[in-house]
């Protein structure tokens, strides 16, 4: 996968996104700097003005706006209350969660004065979804908000490859049916980036009956249920079995996907966490995410080890992920 691609896509489609952790964040003020420069997006800055022109005199050319002197802060708290008014928020409560970032700026996204978010290089996803989930919600009644990461860069293993391994940021234990709707949104990520041939993999320690156990049950459910979508996909497999040809023959000759999976759908947040950090750290491979999946409006997290340049793919992501929402939406 070539980034700069990403970004033509995204510059094409101007859209703006707002970054809660720019009043305290260096590694987001160098990136914003850089959507700005190269017209990927219109950022919008969540800080003090005067603070972050002081720290940077550049930053005088953007969008900044402070919470607690935003000129419509009212409207946002009283939609804030609105929303979570029946989960027992009082309007005192909507007014102090009204001027934090995290919320604030996810307020901007639902009212439409921005387009997505990105945060999370410095807190922990918590901070991010649970706004997301108490205010963006989920796409559909009963369906389920997961993530991902995609991993691409160039190596013996993955050439130019991109991968989209789910589920590495959210859900925990996902039964069968979140298994299977994690699969259907990580197909719909891929897709968002401009790729038009996804192999899905449901991943196990067993390939296809080598082993026994009820955590493997779920697996081949989801595995059955998601193969009805025409979607070339396969489960129970391994890891290699999923990944290597050669392996593949060995494992699973019948296999459709023929050691060439491109989405991994992981049995539980253990492995799938692990396994895209050992990627990031041992293979060299570039991890972007968590991506946030089946929400009404695009809300991406960010590692905590990100660099700059993770953070201007995750807004290119969030952008196309925001166009396709839109599409959706009409």
């Amino acid at each position: 996968m070539k980034v700069k691609d990403l970004y033509k896509k995204a510059r094409f489609l101007n859209k703006t996104i707002v970054f809660p952790e720019a009043g305290f964040s260096d590694r987001t003020i160098e990136a914003v700097k850089y959507l700005q420069k190269k017209k990927i997006c219109k950022p919008i800055l969540i800080g003090d003005e005067s603070a972050l022109v002081l720290r940077d005199k550049s930053l005088i050319n953007f969008e900044i706006i402070n919470p607690k002197t935003f000129q419509n802060l009212d409207e946002v708290v009283q939609n804030l209350y609105q929303k979570r008014k029946e989960k027992g928020l009082t309007l005192e409560q909507a007014q102090e969660l009204a001027v934090d970032p995290y919320y604030f700026s996810t307020m901007l996204v639902d009212m439409g004065l921005a387009d997505g978010m990105v945060a999370g290089a410095e807190a922990s996803t918590a901070n991010t979804v649970r706004p997301a989930l108490q205010i963006i919600k989920a796409k559909k009644k009963g369906g389920v908000v997961s993530s991902c990461f995609i991993m691409f860069g160039k190596n013996k293993f993955l050439k130019d490859k991109c991968l989209i391994l789910a589920d590495c940021g959210v859900i925990m234990h996902p039964n069968e049916d979140e298994l299977y709707q994690i699969a259907v949104q990580s197909v719909e990520t891929y897709r968002a980036l401009g790729f038009n041939d996804p192999k899905v993999a449901f991943l196990s320690f067993s390939s296809k009956g080598s082993a026994k156990d009820e955590s493997i049950d779920v697996v081949r459910k989801a595995y059955e249920k998601f193969k009805k979508t025409g979607i070339i996909c396969d489960g129970e497999l391994q890891f290699d079995s999923a990944m290597v040809e050669r392996v593949a023959k060995q494992k699973a000759p019948n296999s459709p996907l023929k050691g060439d999976a491109n989405i991994l759908i992981f049995p539980d947040l253990n492995s799938g966490n692990i396994c895209y950090k050992a990627m990031q750290y041992m293979g060299g491979v570039n991890a972007i995410g968590p991506i946030l999946q089946g929400l009404n409006k695009p809300i991406n997290d960010l590692s905590r080890g990100c660099v700059p340049m993770d953070i201007v793919t995750a807004t290119a992501v969030t952008i196309l992920q925001s166009q396709v929402i839109s599409t959706e939406n009409k």
